[in-house]
């Protein structure tokens, strides 16, 4: 129980806070008012005329035991969003006062550093949300105990122990079944902890997908973080094609537009503003505009948080090559299971009909003598050796090599600044026949810098002291100060601006800060935005009308491709300020200009304004399009990157096509293809360039017909790219394209393999794409291709070692139970075979890193199957080689070896194990004579050949009872790696017959 007088001291308690607080808020702004200039965060005092304020170290609220946000109720904060509730919203005041409550500046966002995120952290959690349980190791365990063929072998193991007691008694009668369980049990084992760790690194993996980065305003600075370090009171800025982080309130911005589909149901777009619907929900993307949010709740307080709890990630997508592997394995299986049952039958037939005898050589079934408890234990062997040949048929390991190569080329993709989104585009994009690439950040080095400016038709790159009308030099100065998404941020202590936004953007505001001595500050207070059309990808422009707060003058300021803001223009500005008129001459002269930049690879974006008069006639649905004066141009430099050309070329020699596809103008795309190696100088380019509007234009039957010549599409659009990739795809292309845009994503899911731009997508066009190239590069691209190569080239190389052991172990232990009556290969031998083929095998031969030969071959078309007929030609010939070798040691080995039946049956199984190590060699390489080449960088592939060696030493020299072995001497072991390293000599002359003649 709690007492009243406890009652009355904590309430007490809160009113002296609330005191507290109360004091502080008022000492705080009378401290600002006061103030001109001082340390955030050094303790000051200052006199002014009537008061004295004190600046309290925010890093001492908790010796005061204060406790901020205490006017919040986090329950009605978290609602407010979600339910899109008015009223809550007004009793806190409105936007701006709910900032304030939760200290946040609306301009600087929030202060104090990592204190002040921890404090709210704690107390309003953090923008995260728990996660579905995941699988653990034992429901691996339990799904592979759960296949029949292992549950009969169980079955069949547990009666072999409980007939083995009855008959040789506890100290001897649990050898043999006891011997299978542990075989049985170590595969288990194996196959669950590889599945396990699997299930883990793609978890992993997939968790750096949604590692998205914000960016968010702090100490005045904007500067980007981890979505899962976002907190509330947190200043988010939002653009076009950003996945909103958060749910929160819109402080400011222009033309935003959200898709809540994800949310809602809804497909309409939802429009954004301060007034009318300022609610922004965590989930939802931005489709349009750009703005501030105030984030008021995060993770599990967000509907988006509780929904995505309750989502398991589906680690277990089966990509088409396991489709594919899944009907090959159920083939294999069915051949396996009718040999099992002509070995059931056949063992059972000459066990009753006495043509089986033991160890000393009695017939081990004579009518009316022999015991049931006999009779019963040797057909469960019977029934086992069956099952077991069943199990060794099954290629369980095809999609266990399929998982791990995935698995394992995912990781190493990684590091190679490639994340795997969908599973099925890593073995896709081995197929790719056709890459449409961009051309900003991916063929270049997105190090936009302005070269030159152009006043009319006057170069003024080298006469920078030239005077330039003050009029039209504030032109300038608003067309690139306020008609830009980039942001400058001047720090009292650094000594230059801190510039962010695109590229463009950030070459563009450098050149007017650098060079045109812009005051970013004093432009914005001496302006107004009324509204703002955001750049489009289609339209190639944004445009912004403002208005001067002193003069009330309105302007309006495009910028954009220059030869569409040309189009725009009736006038020009030139240096004293005077427009001139732009007639047919003047036009050609302009556009002229525009073409020598492109020619040298130079993007031209033009500026332009026109003022209005009368705002009364505005509609601000429309910005003015028509009559407007030109302000010049500029010409930015961004320079190809130097790995391209070989990256290009190395893709030619592997027969893929490269197409570029830009919204440059089509001078600057010739410039920079030819530069890249996408056009050669001596070739015909006239029909390898069209413009997108040319490309869309023509007829069905003429773009079929002539698709495959055009390697360059310059001014095109979302929608041209998007239908090239459709053409190419009609034509049965494998296609990746490229994108970074919001637009972009149409294209990015109707191609085969998607891959966005990790620096300069958008959410929306990485959550369209199967890849994330994370670095831009084109060179990392190239490197997909070659990963997506091997991982196919790698499961080629596990079929053919795999279906080897197949086919060898069913010819071995078909012929001999159908000639003498028993199978060389026991149970638990045969259950070791498995465990090297499935597992060690698929690890070492799926772990196999892409080398430059994997660009030397054409692409593997859809339909190709996946055993070749080189493939066919080396696993028959070392299956040939394996089962004559064999067959010959068990009708003939004990006169060769003058050696009884068991070490005859022990050098089998050591012979046939060792066949598959050396064959493990010749899997490495399918074509290629030198299988040693580059073994020496897989050091997992040498450790597992190694540690499979040393295994199969202990089971024949140390495990003689388990294994059912005995053990040999130097001369038989030298033997059986005689036999098996013949398998390589063989290997290399059978690459030497050309695959037709077989």
């Amino acid at each position: 129980m709690i007492s009243d007088k406890d009652c009355s001291g904590r309430k007490a308690q809160k009113r002296l806070r609330l005191v507290f607080r109360a004091t502080y808020f008022v000492v705080s702004l009378s401290k600002k008012a006061a103030r001109h200039s001082a340390s955030a965060f050094c303790p000051i005092l200052q006199r002014a005329q009537s008061y004295v304020a004190i600046d309290i170290h925010p890093a001492n609220h908790h010796n005061l035991d204060f406790e901020p946000f205490l006017d919040v109720d986090r329950n009605v904060l978290a609602d407010l969003v979600k339910d899109k509730n008015f009223d809550d919203l007004n009793k806190y005041g409105g936007i701006k006062k709910l900032a304030e409550i939760l200290e946040t500046d609306e301009k600087n966002g929030i202060s104090g550093g990592d204190y002040s995120i921890k404090k709210r952290v704690d107390e309003f959690g953090s923008n995260t949300y728990k996660r579905a349980p995941v699988r653990s190791f034992v429901s691996f365990l339990w799904e592979a105990m759960k296949d029949s063929t292992i549950i009969l072998l169980l079955l069949c193991a547990t009666l072999m122990i409980g007939f083995g007691i009855k008959q040789h008694g506890l100290k001897e009668g649990w050898y043999e079944g006891g011997s299978i369980i542990v075989a049985v049990v170590l595969v288990l084992a194996v196959s669950a902890i590889s599945n396990f760790k699997q299930s883990r690194q793609f978890l992993q993996l997939f968790g750096e997908s949604s590692n998205i980065e914000v960016e968010v305003v702090r100490d005045g600075r904007r500067q980007a973080t981890s979505i899962f370090d976002v907190v509330v009171g947190d200043i988010v800025c939002l653009k076009t094609g950003d996945h909103i982080p958060a749910d929160g309130l819109f402080l400011n911005g222009h033309s935003m537009k959200v898709d809540e589909s994800s949310m809602t149901g809804e497909s309409d777009q939802v429009e954004i503003n301060e007034t009318q619907n300022p609610f922004l929900l965590s989930g939802t993307k931005v489709m349009d505009g750009y703005g501030h949010m105030l984030v008021t709740s995060v993770g599990m307080k967000t509907t988006w948080g509780q929904m995505m709890s309750t989502i398991t990630r589906d680690t277990n997508e089966q990509t088409p090559l396991q489709a594919r592997l899944n009907k090959l394995t159920s083939y294999i299986g069915k051949v396996g299971l009718f040999v099992a049952c002509l070995v059931l039958v056949v063992l059972t037939i000459r066990y009753f009909t006495g043509h089986t005898f033991d160890k000393s050589g009695k017939k081990e079934f004579i009518k009316g003598h022999t015991n049931t408890n006999h009779i019963m234990n040797s057909i469960i062997g019977i029934i086992t050796a069956a099952v077991t040949i069943v199990v060794v048929a099954i290629p369980e390991g095809l999609p266990l090599a399929v998982t791990l190569t995935l698995a394992y080329s995912m990781k190493r993709m990684m590091a190679d600044h490639a994340l795997v989104r969908k599973l099925s585009a890593c073995e896709t994009m081995g197929s790719a026949t056709v890459i449409c690439t961009d051309k900003t950040g991916t063929l270049t080095l997105n190090q936009m810098q302005v070269t030159e400016f152009w006043l009319g038709k006057e170069s003024l790159k080298e006469k920078r002291s030239i005077e330039i009308s003050s009029d039209v030099m504030e032109l300038l100065k608003q067309g690139v100060g306020l008609n830009t998404t980039g942001e400058v941020h001047i720090s009292p202590s650094c000594d230059f601006p801190e510039i962010s936004g695109t590229p463009t953007e950030s070459a563009l505001l450098s050149w007017a800060v650098f060079d045109m001595q812009l005051n970013i500050q004093q432009l914005k207070h001496a302006y107004e935005i009324l509204y703002v059309e955001p750049f489009n990808s289609e339209k190639k422009r944004s445009g912004v009308l403002v208005r001067n707060n002193d003069s009330r003058i309105i302007h309006v300021h495009w910028k954009g491709a220059a030869e569409m803001i040309l189009a725009m223009c009736s006038n020009y500005y030139v240096r004293n300020g005077m427009p001139i008129g732009i007639d047919g001459q003047e036009k050609r002269q302009l556009e002229m200009i525009i073409q020598d930049m492109a020619c040298r690879s130079l993007r031209c974006i033009a500026f332009a304004c026109k003022r209005l008069t009368e705002e009364s006639q505005l509609g601000y649905e429309h910005l003015p399009d028509t009559g407007l004066t030109l302000l010049g141009f500029v010409g930015l430099k961004d320079p190809c990157r130097p790995e391209v050309k070989d990256a290009v070329e190395s893709c030619r020699k592997a027969g893929v096509t490269i197409k570029m596809i830009t919204g440059d103008n089509i001078f600057t795309a010739r410039s920079i293809a030819l530069d890249c190696g996408i056009l050669k100088p001596n070739e015909d380019i006239n029909d390898a360039i069209v413009e997108g509007a040319t490309f869309r234009n023509y007829s069905p039957e003429e773009r079929m017909a002539k698709i495959d010549g055009i390697l360059v599409m310059a001014r095109s659009t979302p929608f041209d790219k998007l239908l090239m990739v459709q053409s190419l795809k009609q034509k049965g292309q494998v296609v990746a394209v490229t994108g970074d845009g919001t637009n972009d994503a149409p294209a990015l899911k109707e191609a085969d393999i998607g891959l966005s731009m990790g620096i300069q997508g958008t959410e929306v066009a990485k959550e369209s794409s199967d890849i994330v190239i994370l670095d831009d590069n084109f060179n990392s691209v190239v490197t997909v291709l070659k990963w997506g190569r091997c991982v196919y080239n790698n499961i080629q190389k596990f079929i053919q070692f795999q279906l080897t052991v197949n086919i060898a172990a069913l010819v071995i232990n078909f012929v001999a139970a159908i000639s003498s009556g028993e199978v060389p290969l026991t149970a638990v031998q045969l259950l070791w075979v498995n465990l090297i083929m499935d597992t060690l095998g698929a690890l070492a031969l799926a772990t196999e890193q892409p080398t430059d030969d994997v660009m030397d071959k054409k692409p593997v078309g859809r339909t190709q199957p996946l055993i070749t007929k080189i493939m066919w030609k080396n696993l028959n010939a070392q299956a040939l080689y394996q089962v004559t070798v064999l067959l010959v040691l068990q009708f003939r080995g004990s006169s060769i070896f003058n050696v009884n039946k068991n070490v005859k049956d022990t050098l089998i199984f050591n012979s046939f194990v060792l066949c598959q190590v050396f064959n493990e060699f010749n899997a490495r390489k399918l074509e290629r004579k030198n299988i040693f080449e580059g073994i020496l960088k897989n050091k997992l592939f040498i450790s597992i050949v190694g540690t499979t060696v040393v295994l199969q030493v202990i089971m024949v020299e140390f495990l003689q009872r388990f294994a059912n072995t005995e053990r040999l001497n130097w001369g038989q072991w030298l033997a059986c790696i005689g036999i098996a390293a013949l398998s390589w000599p063989i290997g290399w002359l059978v690459k030497y017959i050309p695959p037709n003649s077989e």
